[in-house]
């Protein structure tokens, strides 16, 4: 599949106050997902002694499915197609890769 493909079947489903001109509502789904996935992961820490079973994958991914569906509408309200945002990690990372700088922090590394 597609990421831009993904990202306008994902609007289709989009039903939240404002769709189109509202940035709030999809970056506090985004950071609520990725929550939720930190969330199973520290319960397999904590309940399943770090072992990641097959059950325990399958809910993370879904989860992750979740974060994937507020990355979309957050780019989309942004004006950014999944594929440009993808694009561009890529090159960002591709560049601190070849300088040496994937360690570290700060955005302009």
């Amino acid at each position: 599949m597609h990421l831009n493909y993904y990202q306008e079947q994902a609007r289709t489903t989009a039903l939240y106050p404002n769709v189109g001109d509202n940035l709030i509502y999809p970056t506090l789904g985004l950071t609520g997902e990725a929550g939720e996935v930190a969330d199973k992961v520290k319960k397999v820490l904590r309940d399943h002694e770090g072992v990641f079973d097959e059950v325990v994958r399958k809910s993370i991914m879904l989860e992750l499915g979740d974060v994937l569906w507020y990355v979309a509408q957050l780019s989309s309200e942004l004006g950014f197609d999944l594929e440009e945002v993808a694009s561009s990690n890529l090159k960002k990372l591709a560049s601190r890769a070849d300088r040496g700088r994937l360690g570290g922090d700060g955005d302009t590394r």
